[in-house]
């Protein structure tokens, strides 16, 4: 059985023969990630109630980029149950897989890919991972009241298409570069039916912010010690709570600085764990409510380690 702790690379998928049901997280780099940790925690202990899943075996390897439309095609031959997809091979896929899960459309990028007969069938499951990380941490719906969005990228608008399809009253969007954030808002502009939809520029955040809203980070400022926070909270109006989609390091300057101002907070391993346990339960089935406790003390172990 492969070892789940190795990287493999794509001359080793040429000679793929593990002869149970192989899933697999594509990245470049891939060897930080917990994934296989958490998915691998969660198979064995379904195996002690589902003997079926006891050949299960879910592993990393890393692919870059310009070698993942052949990847693609190898891992479909190879019979892979499912894939998981990081940055940036989310988008790559997203025009190069045979069927799209809908709700997935509008995000334009897909994270989980589940083998079909035709040819892969792609999902995005990091919005389920983000609304139910929130809900678990900090106890808010993304419904339950305005949403402070920092980012522009293909994180955020992951988050910002998740926050519309559940109704978030209005959602604000920040992000230093105007065109970017306009190209953004334009994208999102038709999903937003009741929201009201704002974007601005977080060195000058405008009087009319909500108070009590959630400020969502979907940024990259903060994976460095040398990062700033990407956006000051202490000139916001006081915001009900912060979740930073950053979970390394733990504690970034945003959430450090939530803390100092008695803001409720949270890092986003919780959104990591809930996107994985929703992956499984759409290649086996399982509700992924079930095997979220699991991934999570082994996405903690893997990271204390």
């Amino acid at each position: 059985m492969p070892d789940s702790d190795s990287v493999f690379t794509l001359s080793d998928l040429a000679s793929w023969a593990h002869p149970g049901v192989s899933l697999a997280v594509l990245g470049h780099p891939i060897k930080h990630s917990v994934s296989p940790a958490m998915h691998n925690a969660a198979l064995a202990r379904l195996a002690q109630s589902h003997p079926r899943f006891r050949d299960w075996r879910y592993v990393r390897f890393d692919i870059p980029p310009a070698d993942l439309p052949q990847a693609l095609e190898q891992f479909h031959a190879k019979k892979f149950r499912g894939l998981n997809l990081t940055v940036p091979h989310k988008v790559i896929a997203f025009g190069r897989v045979r069927e799209i899960d809908p709700a997935a459309q509008p995000v334009g990028a897909i994270n989980t890919l589940r083998w079909s007969e035709s040819g892969w069938q792609g999902f995005n499951t990091d919005g389920h991972g983000l609304a139910s990380g929130v809900q678990a941490t900090l106890g808010r719906d993304l419904a339950a009241g305005p949403v402070i969005l920092l980012g522009a990228g293909g994180a955020a608008r992951g988050a910002a298409v998740e926050c519309l399809q559940r109704g978030c009253p209005a959602l604000w969007i920040a992000n230093r570069t105007r065109e970017n954030l306009d190209t953004l808002l334009t994208a999102i502009r038709p999903l937003a039916r009741q929201t009201v939809l704002h974007g601005f520029a977080p060195d000058a955040p405008p009087a009319e912010l909500p108070r009590g809203a959630l400020v969502i980070n979907a940024t990259s400022a903060g994976l460095r010690p040398a990062d700033p926070a990407p956006i000051d909270l202490a000139a916001l109006p006081r915001p009900a709570a912060v979740y930073d989609m950053i979970y390394n390091p733990p504690a970034t300057p945003l959430l450090l600085q939530a803390g100092k101002l008695g803001l409720a907070c949270a890092n986003g391993l919780t959104m990591l764990v809930h996107q994985g346990a929703k992956s499984l339960e759409i290649w086996t089935g399982v509700s992924a409510g079930q095997t979220a406790p699991t991934m999570l003390a082994a996405a903690r172990a893997a990271l204390g380690a």
